[in-house]
């Protein structure tokens, strides 16, 4: 009998035991709802690049007759590179020089000497030409007096006549060797050749250095001195001075995370202790089809002395940045497909559904602009069987969990 009424008081306890549990709701591990600053990147995978490669060639037939840089050697614009054989092009500039003095000592001797020796042969025609003309009236006067032959009056005639002729010629020479004369013309227009001539020449000569169109390093080399270089050939690959730059390949599900002016941290994989800052100033207006990725291109305005050409580079890119933000564990939000993000928050002993707008998000926190408030305790998904309304006691707080949300690149 006593057996029995043990029995019946320990199941009055139990029963009384689970009223008063089940009065007091289930118990649940929830997350905290705080207020903390908060930035959200995107990791992505890419490699340095310069803008400008330049091929460096000869634009001349010839044989190399020394290559002076070497590959990772430093070179400034208008530096040496190569040099071919230039005795033809010595000899023919010497030719050239040797006729330009002939061509300015023509222009001199019409100048000094054939100007003034025509004028005073002209003048001395002239004269000529009036003492012919003289005598040729004495003689006819003479001649109809009776007292000279015909013969001498023809003789008269043909002196006027040559006097005459010389005149002529000595007019015509005198033209000729005058400032616009035809003989200056075209003893100028062979100076103006000769110039020409030695300008072509010394380019020739010239065009037998291979010279450097920039500062800049060379990469490679692809001749070797005795080499007979044709027209165009490539002897050497320059990486001209300029902006060091990062194009990385980002997946198109982060696109609406860039844009023009963010900053970035990148990390060097062969200096994983060295991160250098960088900005994107180019996002591709177009999405590559055949692997889902956007271009985007970082700007390096200080880069470390150990950065060289394709380098690969991790870029942190900084998507967003919140300051005083209330953040809540990502896993805590729920959100069925095409329904608005929820959340379920224990307040005041019950599972309540509250409506969220999310703002920034990542991997391990995101952002609620609306719904929640700092102190907030959420109900994450893992609770499972806890629904709206249900009686639930809040024992267990578990952890926050970092604030850096990392939006993986997904095209590694």
């Amino acid at each position: 009998m006593q057996r029995k009424y043990l029995a019946i008081g320990t199941a009055i306890v139990a029963l009384a035991v689970g009223a008063a549990l089940l009065a007091r709701g289930r118990s649940v591990e929830v997350v905290e709802a705080r207020q903390a600053d908060l930035t959200q990147t995107v990791v992505a995978s890419g490699r340095i690049i310069t803008p400008v490669r330049v091929q460096i060639g000869s634009v001349m037939v010839g044989t190399l007759a020394t290559l002076n840089a070497r590959e990772g050697d430093k070179v400034g614009a208008g530096q040496a590179i190569a040099t071919l054989r230039d005795d033809e092009q010595r000899a023919a500039l010497a030719q050239a020089r040797a006729a330009l003095v002939e061509a300015e000592a023509r222009v001199t001797q019409l100048k000094d000497l054939s100007g003034p020796v025509s004028e005073q042969g002209l003048k001395q025609a002239e004269t000529n030409l009036i003492l012919a003309r003289a005598e040729f009236e004495r003689i006819k006067t003479l001649y109809e007096s009776g007292f000279f032959s015909k013969s001498k009056l023809d003789e008269a005639s043909r002196n006027l006549d040559v006097a005459r002729s010389a005149v002529t010629s000595a007019q015509a020479q005198a033209a000729a060797n005058r400032p616009r004369g035809s003989d200056v013309a075209l003893a100028l227009s062979r100076l103006d050749q000769a110039r020409a001539a030695v300008k072509v020449a010394e380019a020739r000569l010239d065009n037998t250095v291979v010279r450097a169109p920039a500062a800049g390093i060379i990469l490679q080399r692809f001749a070797e001195p005795g080499d007979v270089v044709p027209l165009g050939k490539v002897l050497s690959s320059l990486l001209v001075n300029g902006e060091t730059q990062i194009v990385a390949q980002v997946d198109e599900k982060n696109l609406a995370l860039l844009s023009v002016g963010q900053k970035a941290q990148a990390t060097p994989d062969a200096y994983p202790g060295q991160r250098f800052d960088a900005e994107v100033f180019y996002v591709a207006p177009s999405v590559d089809a055949q692997r889902g990725t956007v271009e985007v291109k970082l700007r390096v305005a200080n880069p470390p002395q150990f950065l060289k050409p394709d380098m690969t580079i991790s870029v942190e890119i900084v998507a967003g940045r919140a300051e005083k933000a209330i953040v809540v564990d990502s896993d805590a939000v729920r959100a069925a497909a095409g329904a608005a993000p929820w959340v379920l928050v224990a307040r005041e002993g019950r599972a309540e559904r509250r409506a969220v707008k999310l703002g920034l998000r990542g991997a391990g926190a995101t952002q609620i602009t609306e719904g929640l408030a700092a102190g907030d305790l959420v109900i994450p998904p893992s609770q499972i069987g806890v629904d709206e309304g249900q009686r639930v006691r809040t024992e267990t707080l578990r952890p926050a969990k970092k604030l850096v949300g990392h939006v993986p690149n997904l095209f590694q």
